[in-house]
């Protein structure tokens, strides 16, 4: 029996830097679907950096497609984690399979 670890070692995963950006999110935080076919963290809001003083200048939120999240399931670099109690909507989250590649790659 392999494991999601034994697939990497084995099975070297060519992935294109829009995948990669994905995976460095769901690292960051539990991914949950939104309007628009996007992925991005639950309460994810535009940020400004500490040296804005008048907020001229805002950082976007950043998220993955839907396609992109598939693909990184598919690849067994995302896992699929049950309904919240409140929200009743599913969420992906990176495995360690999915840290291990980073480790090693990136």
């Amino acid at each position: 029996m392999t494991t999601a670890t034994d697939k990497i070692d084995t099975m070297p995963i060519t992935m294109t830097p829009v995948q990669i950006r994905g995976l460095k999110l769901a690292l960051e935080g539990d991914l949950y679907p939104q309007e628009g076919n996007k992925w991005t963290h639950l309460n994810a809001t535009i940020t400004y950096a500490k040296t804005d003083r008048f907020k001229e200048r805002a950082r976007k939120i950043r998220f993955a497609t839907t396609t992109t999240v598939v693909q990184l399931r598919d690849f067994g670099l995302l896992s699929e984690v049950g309904a919240d109690e409140g929200e009743g909507q599913l969420r992906q989250e990176i495995t360690m399979a999915g840290k291990i590649w980073l480790l090693k790659n990136k």
